[in-house]
């Protein structure tokens, strides 16, 4: 995606598009749960449009951008209305992929905000009158929309705002023939410009590969044979740190993952690393050989919770004769890490 900035006329197109949505108030009428489809004309991508509103706390057009942006709403719409676990809440929110379009209050927009309103000559009075527009990726910070973000959730509005409307008239509309399909309003090109046509389209599957960072067989080898041998089940696993961080001025910030490793009988922690977001699966199993050397020492079991950590891990762990076990929870990791949040919170 291209990272420019969007033009003023970009900027003054999309304050168009989201007013004429806000004036309908499809939330009066709509669910999040009534999902339907705007295709991008350029990258062909769909976006899974969400409507916010309902239960008067958010007003919003979230779009959710792919597959993946599908399964991240898929993931936030199975949780329960009252989650127990925090901290699960949090990595699931981290993982939203859309584009949103919200209206609040003045205070919720920054300088960077006001100054395109400013410029664009528009006023807003209310406690929901102000548009702010957001682009969420995963682990990443809530950020400012580049001029392709901004163009097609210009079109995203658009068509929301006739696909709601017609919606209001015809409940079944959203109704697929059959499981699977989503009603997409998707583009096609003709002389006179874009026309936008009815289709129902299957989303494309979202598979995501992950390789491990490659490890040389001598040096798993060496480290099965020198290290001490415990009769002790050790707990991993990756997780958002609470504090996003800015490598660069002007940069979009992004939550760090970080890998942690706890004796379960005792919950001491024997290591923790932070990784980038685009490091911390690859980087995995390296981290957790390096910690294993440092120490000198392997466990006769590992435990994980999650398959991608399992399938990162196996390779290895069964090289270096340690069992590696998936198990449904991690009681004493998951006490490190919320005693690990808490002092982070507090010392930030």
């Amino acid at each position: 995606m291209n990272e420019n900035a969007p033009t003023m006329s970009d900027w003054r197109a999309l304050y168009q598009a989201a007013l004429e949505f806000k004036e309908i108030e499809a939330w009066t009428w709509m669910y999040d749960s009534d999902l339907f489809g705007v295709q991008d004309p350029v990258s062909e991508e769909i976006g899974y449009c969400c409507v916010m509103g309902a239960l008067g706390e958010i007003f919003a057009l979230a779009v959710y951008q792919g597959s993946e942006g599908l399964a991240s709403y898929v993931r936030i719409a199975d949780q329960p209305s009252q989650p127990e676990d925090m901290l699960e809440m949090m990595e699931i929110a981290l993982i939203q992929k859309c584009l949103m379009a919200s209206f609040g209050a003045r205070k919720e927009l920054t300088d960077q905000d006001r100054q395109v309103i400013k410029r664009l000559g528009l006023k807003f009075r209310g406690r929901t009158a102000w548009p702010l527009f957001r682009s969420y990726r995963p682990a990443y910070f809530p950020w400012y929309l580049t001029a392709d973000e901004a163009k097609f959730l210009t079109l995203a509005l658009q068509q929301a705002k006739e696909v709601c409307l017609r919606f209001r008239d015809d409940r079944d509309l959203l109704d697929p023939p059959r499981e699977g399909l989503f009603f997409v309003r998707a583009p096609k090109k003709t002389r006179q410009g874009l026309v936008w046509e009815d289709a129902w389209l299957e989303p494309a599957p979202f598979i995501e590969e992950i390789t491990s960072k490659p490890m040389e067989e001598a040096r798993l080898t060496r480290l099965k044979q020198t290290a001490r041998r415990v009769q002790a089940a050790w707990e991993t696993d990756v997780f958002f740190s609470p504090i996003p961080v800015q490598d660069e001025k002007d940069e979009r910030p992004y939550y760090p993952y970080m890998m942690m490793v706890v004796d379960h009988a005792s919950g001491f922690i024997l290591g923790q690393e932070m990784m980038t977001p685009e490091e911390h699966l690859v980087e995995l199993a390296d981290r957790f050989v390096s910690l294993a050397e440092m120490i000198n020492v392997l466990p006769a079991e590992l435990w994980v919770r999650r398959q991608v950590v399992y399938s990162l891990l196996e390779p290895f762990t069964s090289r270096l004769g340690v069992k590696l076990y998936l198990v449904n929870e991690l009681v004493a990791l998951k006490e490190a890490q919320t005693a690990l949040m808490r002092l982070m919170r507090r010392d930030f």
